[in-house]
């Protein structure tokens, strides 16, 4: 049984930073597309960042420059870390796992494992 589980959520201060990590188990993180998405409240999901297994990264537009994915394979943890955070950031991030190790186009149909969630609230 393959999960995800996402922490570091929390309120902060427009400008602030926040660190979010996904811990996975069994699923190796570096044999695997891992991606964040967030839903904001009466919003679709959408693909924050992605990080291919090759090292691939991708990144919305709205989060360029701010947001960085990365990983820790000894801890089988992804992590992104978000700066100069905007009240427009604010939702729920989500933590997935896709079948390949390569990164398509951040979309939500390339992912077939995903967490529970954490809230981030900027204001």
């Amino acid at each position: 049984h393959v999960q995800l589980v996402e922490s570091g959520g929390g309120s902060v201060q427009p400008g602030g930073s926040l660190r979010l990590s996904c811990v996975a188990s069994p699923l190796t993180v570096g044999s695997h597309c891992m991606g964040w998405f967030r839903q904001a409240l009466g919003k679709e999901r959408e693909g924050v960042a992605s990080l291919g297994g090759d090292g691939t990264t991708r990144y919305a537009d709205s989060v360029k420059g701010r947001f960085t994915i990365t990983r820790d394979n000894a801890a089988n943890t992804v992590y992104l870390q978000m700066n100069n955070l905007k009240v427009e950031d604010s939702a729920m991030y989500y933590c997935a796992a896709a079948r390949a190790g390569h990164c398509l186009l951040l979309r939500e149909w390339e992912y077939n494992v995903w967490g529970q969630g954490t809230q981030v609230t900027v204001s």
